[in-house]
């Protein structure tokens, strides 16, 4: 089976998951999501305190390699197991997700666009920005909400990693992209990539 590769890259806070759940739901089982934060190193040699501290906004945090591995396996019709990261803990868990080969493969995360060899597998490469404020914003509402932070840790480690991060490995990515959208919400952004995934499963 055919495939077809979308990368979806952006800010902390940008829309990226909005952008990708509403992809998902639109096509179902027609479309695999890759979560790139799921492929966070698992550091079981360090304490909690100790994982807090890491940079994790810096393209060493993440095992790349196997996540080429495994977008290259869906390619070539081969289901994965997908880790499972739990951000509560600052550690990859030990679940996996069993991941089928379908039609559409999103990779989803900050650092999407960064490695050449993941873009190379990719069809279509989207960026999706926002401004600073409500990245953000819109970051400390789902740490406090989804992944048990607090406001202070969130701040400490947004000045520290998170916004210098943004600015070298973040943002020179968003030139690499096919399509930069402002905000998952985007209608007319959306109404393109849905269409044009029409026309490509159409085609298969």
């Amino acid at each position: 089976m055919k495939c077809t590769v979308i990368g979806v890259a952006g800010g902390t806070g940008s829309g990226k998951s909005t952008f990708t759940n509403r992809l998902r739901r639109e096509f179902g089982n027609d479309v695999t999501v890759i979560y790139f934060d799921n492929y966070y190193k698992r550091r079981d040699d360090m304490s909690l305190e100790e994982r807090k501290l890491v940079n994790y906004d810096h393209p060493d945090s993440l095992e790349t390699d196997l996540l080429i591995e495994n977008v290259t396996k869906l390619i070539n019709g081969i289901a994965i197991d997908e880790p499972v990261y739990d951000f509560t803990v600052h550690n990859r868990s030990d679940k996996f997700r069993h991941v089928e080969p379908s039609k559409i493969i999103i990779i989803e995360g900050i650092l999407a666009l960064h490695d050449e060899r993941l873009r190379s597998l990719m069809d279509i490469k989207v960026f999706v920005e926002a401004d600073a404020d409500e990245r953000i914003l819109r970051r400390v509402i789902r740490d406090v909400r989804d992944r048990g932070r607090d406001i202070e840790g969130i701040a400490r480690q947004y000045l520290t990693t998170v916004k210098p991060m943004h600015y070298a490995y973040v943002e020179p990515t968003r030139y690499l992209a096919d399509m930069v959208i402002n905000s998952g919400m985007n209608q007319v952004a959306f109404d393109l990539v849905k269409t044009k995934i029409q026309q490509i499963l159409q085609e298969k």
